[in-house]
């Protein structure tokens, strides 16, 4: 019983987004692999904030906005 209560306080903010925000596996393993291959390509770049403008321009209009480092 105390197992099950630790994993539910670890697992509590995972439970809750997936029942906000209905977004399947795949289109998640999707949107992850692009931001890899975002990331493999702004290697070198000197402005982090670009490189966070550069995924959100990615995915212009399909999610809430993320707010900006700094």
């Amino acid at each position: 019983m105390k197992f099950a209560k630790s994993q539910n306080d670890h697992y509590r903010d995972g439970i809750t987004n997936a029942g906000i925000y209905h977004i399947r596996t795949s289109v998640l393993e999707g949107i992850n692999n692009k931001i890899k291959v975002l990331k493999r390509v702004a290697y070198g770049y000197r402005d982090l904030d670009y490189f966070f403008l550069r995924i959100r321009s990615a995915f212009r209009g399909k999610f809430t906005p993320i707010p900006t480092i700094g």
